[in-house]
């Protein structure tokens, strides 16, 4: 069964960037979307993006579109989620997660998680 594992996650200053990665092991990552969900304390898992795993298509959300690009690098069977100008609102665990469907945006969409990687980000 394919596993994920995410990693880049740590602490930066406020205007900084970070680079997320989520390596499936244990197979291929065969599903159609691998996502990026982040939950902060306190609050509900939000939905970040999504790429198309076929045709490198994506998606993001409103509060991230423009400071954040998702990739995938289908040899590697690996994703990527490249975040820049960050604020302390960003502060949250991060998980990739792999599914397929329409409904991209909604975390029920999804059947394959990681573990979560925490990113930090100060004033």
């Amino acid at each position: 069964q394919v596993q994920l594992v995410e990693s880049g996650g740590g602490l930066v200053q406020a205007g900084g960037s970070l680079r997320l990665s989520c390596a499936a092991s244990g197979g291929t990552f065969s599903k159609v979307l691998m996502g990026w969900f982040r939950q902060a304390p306190g609050k509900e898992r939000e939905f970040v993006a999504a790429v198309m795993w076929t045709d490198g298509r994506a998606y993001y959300a409103d509060s991230v579109n423009g400071r954040v690009t998702i990739s995938r690098d289908n040899a590697k069977n690996t994703g990527y989620l490249q975040m820049n100008n960050l604020k302390p609102e960003d502060t949250a665990i991060y998980y990739c997660a792999g599914g397929g469907g329409y409904y991209y945006s909604a975390s029920g969409n999804y059947d394959t998680w990681g573990q979560g990687t925490q990113v930090t980000v100060s004033s």
